[in-house]
């Protein structure tokens, strides 16, 4: 096995790039992060100094790759066969990446400040901060529904691409943060990324993990 995932299951942006390998069906080796075990943090900094996952090491290349999107991207370029989650039109690549940033920036980091918040300590919580970051993905969800008024399948227009691996774990966490009910196009859209078979895996994957999560899980995540 030449490539190996250093990554956590219940990460989302893990999640985006297990989404990615399950649906192109690329064959890897998963090393399991848990960033509060001492020595697998040791191992993931002599990987990647910045102690973050996910990254890929493509041992047969001696490159290695962090953050999500690129990790897709690199994925696209050496395991060829399956569909490129970027397209290779350059304004259809362009949407794509529009939209996948827009679900990072957007939608996982406001997330990501809501969760975060739970584990400080009382005397350092930033409860306005939480406000803000629940307001943004409020503003976030309009714009997602409107991007879906066409009946369009997928987020970018097209097949299934890089923006639907950053969509889905970013909605599924955010939906828990701030709820999108209401949003008739985004719920349908979310519905669609669930039955995604690589999806739907990351998810079961994730499962074990979900006492540590700090908020209550909706009966619908049952």
């Amino acid at each position: 096995m030449t490539l190996r995932l250093f990554h956590h299951p219940f990460s989302s942006f893990c999640q985006k790039v297990l989404i990615a390998l399950y649906d192109r069906e690329v064959p890897f080796e998963p090393v399991t992060i848990d960033l509060r075990d001492p020595e697998q943090r040791a191992v993931l900094a002599q990987v990647w100094a910045m102690t973050k996952f996910p990254v890929l090491r493509d041992e047969a290349r001696d490159v290695t790759v962090p953050e999500s999107t690129l990790i897709i991207e690199y994925l696209d370029r050496i395991h060829l066969g399956p569909p490129p989650l970027v397209p290779k039109d350059p304004e259809a690549a362009l949407q794509v990446r529009i939209w996948d940033r827009f679900f990072d920036n957007y939608v996982e980091v406001p997330l990501q400040k809501a969760v975060v918040d739970h584990f400080r300590p009382e005397r350092a919580r930033d409860p306005y901060g939480v406000e803000e970051a629940k307001g943004q993905l409020a503003r976030a969800y309009p714009i997602v529904e409107a991007q879906l008024a066409d009946g369009r399948e997928w987020i970018a227009g097209g097949a299934f691409s890089l923006a639907d691996c950053s969509a889905a774990p970013a909605l599924f966490y955010a939906n828990i943060v701030q709820p999108y009910a209401g949003h008739a196009n985004l719920e349908a859209y979310y519905a669609r990324l669930l039955a995604r078979p690589s999806f739907a895996r990351a998810i079961e994957e994730a499962r074990p993990y979900r006492v540590g999560f700090p908020l209550p899980w909706p009966d619908s995540y049952a």
